[in-house]
């Protein structure tokens, strides 16, 4: 993009961001505004606080990708495809939030918001940095763009709260401002986890710095990084120590975060969200040493976004899954065949071998019935991963209706062919 260009991008971007904040009346001041921002975890972190500060019993309202709940009232889809609103979108659920009674607003931000502007005139006072890995590459162009364009949240922020074990830390840490605390597992971290214990029931840990002992439903080690940054958030505007341990402990996955689904079969199917290559190595990672049996994944990549990720999560899920079934997921207007060879090409790297260890099945309610009827056995992990909440499908014509969750339980269905 030519420099013109891009300063003509950022000057509509910014324009429209501010005539939203205008049109709505600032409505974000006078409140407490938490932001949350990363390549992975940022939806988890923000349901945990969101669940942490109800229990203190703080009027709070949730901005996430799954929707936003208002202060008393249900949870609102928000756009296809969207994490952070569009501007007038945004400071429409604010006022809304203000006239509700909330007092604070935990709103999940992405990089693409933060570089368009869209949360302009929200005024962070804690900003919430859960990790910044290799993505979104095509949209920033480097790594260090992209974590600068991260940086945009903590640059008036009264406290920075980082994860001291990521990549990103040295950067981040030069470039947040406000007081700044460090979570993670290493010892120099300012929260951190010790005599961590899993299974398919959720994980245990302590937390030292607040006299914890946490026991929580939320699987895999991922999510203890996700808990400790949001107990170090709460911990940062006051919530006691009580408060923090029951909103750990009430806290649930959000849709389609390693959410399991049940319909009495002999083995686990959980529905996630992980669409990146971190995301997916890490998933499958920790969630390995838990399966009794087989590990089986079901995912795809999407079309014309971050092409660069589709060989390594194949690696990812050559290494660590036992079965691995190539699909479509908003494959666009580009070749799904060509989405999967490259995929395919990174399960191969690890030995994957196509009809035994790997399969390729185009149509992803096909896929995921293949997956649960054809392939797994009792004491196994199904995953079907990279759509989770989402509502729809993008296979090149606009969104056709999509729902994740209807093609597992149609799979699973006692109706079925196969019987449990």
């Amino acid at each position: 993009m030519s420099k013109i260009r891009a300063f003509i991008y950022n000057f509509y971007h910014w324009t429209k961001a501010v005539l939203a904040v205008a049109v709505n009346r600032y409505p974000a001041g006078g409140l407490t505004v938490i932001g949350v921002t990363g390549t992975d975890g940022k939806t988890t972190t923000s349901h945990i606080l969101h669940a942490i500060l109800l229990k203190a019993g703080v009027r709070t309202t949730l901005i996430s990708t799954t929707g936003a709940v208002v202060y008393g009232r249900e949870n609102e889809d928000l756009d296809l495809h969207v994490t952070t609103p569009s501007p007038f979108k945004l400071q429409k659920i604010l006022r809304e939030a203000r006239r509700a009674g909330s007092t604070h607003i935990i709103l999940e931000s992405t990089s693409h918001g933060l570089a368009q502007h869209r949360v302009l005139g929200c005024n962070f006072r804690i900003g919430v940095l859960t990790n910044v890995t290799e993505e979104h590459l095509d949209y920033h162009g480097t790594y260090d763009r992209y974590l600068r364009d991260k940086a945009r949240l903590f640059r008036k922020v009264e406290t920075s709260i980082l994860n001291r074990d990521d990549r990103s830390y040295p950067a981040m840490s030069g470039l947040a401002a406000g007081r700044q605390i460090t979570y993670g597992l290493s010892k120099d971290a300012d929260f951190r986890a010790e005599g961590i214990a899993a299974d398919l029931s959720g994980t245990r840990f302590s937390i030292p710095r607040l006299g914890l002992a946490v026991r929580s439903q939320l699987l895999a080690e991922y999510n203890i990084y996700n808990m400790l940054a949001a107990s170090a958030a709460a911990s940062a505007i006051g919530i006691e120590t009580a408060a923090i341990a029951a909103g750990l402990e009430a806290a649930r996955p959000p849709k389609g975060r390693l959410e399991p689904v049940g319909m009495g079969q002999p083995f686990t199917v959980f529905v996630d969200f992980a669409h990146t290559s971190n995301g997916l190595d890490q998933m499958l990672q920790k969630l390995r040493p838990l399966v009794e049996n087989q590990l089986i994944v079901v995912f795809g990549c999407a079309g014309l976004r971050d092409p660069n990720k589709r060989y390594p999560m194949g690696v990812s899920a050559g290494k660590y899954a036992d079965k691995t079934v190539l699909t479509a997921e908003d494959p666009r207007t580009e070749d799904l065949d060509e989405i999967i060879d490259r995929i395919a090409e990174g399960v191969e790297s690890q030995g994957g071998v196509l009809g035994e260890t790997y399969f390729r099945v185009k149509d992803r309610a096909a896929a995921i019935a293949f997956a649960i009827r054809e392939l797994a056995r009792p004491g196994d992990v199904v995953v079907c991963t990279g759509k989770a909440h989402e509502k729809s499908m993008n296979y090149g014509n606009g969104e056709e209706p999509w729902d994740e969750f209807a093609a597992v339980h149609a799979a699973l269905s006692p109706l079925s062919e196969k019987a449990w």
